[in-house]
């Protein structure tokens, strides 16, 4: 199976429905650790397809298999057997080199701690992940400076982390993820240190962010969090169980 790449570098199949372009296709994916003579099969079989533009949570109980898959959609990890297209890209038949590459260009990071380097700025936090990507100072500063304004920030260019509250250290987190244009946001327990309020302004960002249209995954183990994205995948035992759960039907399997 071929999926249209959001860069148009190939081509869609006529058998495919959707004329929308698929940003993460997992085809029979499995994960298998070994320790010893044990197998522990942490992804069985998974199949999932998102397309551009989507909000989805991926939910499931510890051990679930949704950690693994968070993983592999971010290209930290390969599957042990199936494929994963991300933006129409085979990531199995994909250098290491160009794995750095994809993920500091096509995936936008946000995690449950900031990473944020304490001695520098925000902007100067926000402005990295261009570095890496070989763009020149002034465009660099240009573009952090917009992604601190687009969260929110705009009066914390200069400030370094321990001046900001945790909240605003996640909007860094948020800004750095989205200066690189990446076509999909993956954030992994993003509210899990923050507060009820702080929580409802983190994720108000990400429903702007995907009005905007970026794709975004979520991986959270909070019902009220997931009920604000548009679709929830839930994981059990290295398994999807329901890849297309509402947050209106949530309550009836959670």
């Amino acid at each position: 199976m071929q999926y249209k790449s959001s860069e148009n570098n190939s081509v869609i199949l006529p058998e495919q429905k959707s004329h929308k372009i698929v940003i993460v296709a997992l085809e029979n994916v499995s994960k298998i650790y070994v320790m010893g003579d044990v197998e522990a099969r942490a992804l069985n079989e998974v199949s999932l397809t998102i397309e551009q533009g989507e909000y989805c949570s991926i939910m499931g109980a510890s051990g679930s298999g949704k950690s693994t898959c968070m993983n592999i959609i971010g290209c930290l990890d390969r599957p042990t057997f199936g494929n994963y297209y991300l933006d129409g890209l085979d990531i199995a038949n994909t250098s290491e080199k160009e794995l750095a590459k994809i993920r500091n260009l096509k995936i936008g990071f946000i995690f449950q701690q900031f990473h944020l380097l304490p001695q520098i700025t925000a902007l100067d936090n926000v402005s990295l992940p261009m570095l890496y990507a070989g763009i020149s100072g002034k465009e660099r500063r240009e573009r952090a400076a917009a992604a601190l304004k687009q969260v929110g920030l705009e009066n914390r260019m200069n400030n370094k982390p321990n001046q900001l509250s945790g909240g605003q250290q996640q909007r860094v987190a948020i800004a750095r993820a989205i200066v690189n244009r990446p076509v999909l946001l993956l954030a992994d327990e993003p509210t899990g240190a923050l507060d009820t309020k702080t929580t409802q302004e983190v994720l108000d960002i990400f429903t702007e962010l995907n009005t905007s249209g970026i794709t975004v995954i979520m991986v959270t183990h909070a019902p009220h969090v997931a009920k604000q994205t548009k679709r929830v995948i839930l994981f059990s035992d290295g398994q999807v169980v329901n890849s297309n759960l509402t947050p209106d039907n949530l309550n009836s399997v959670v």
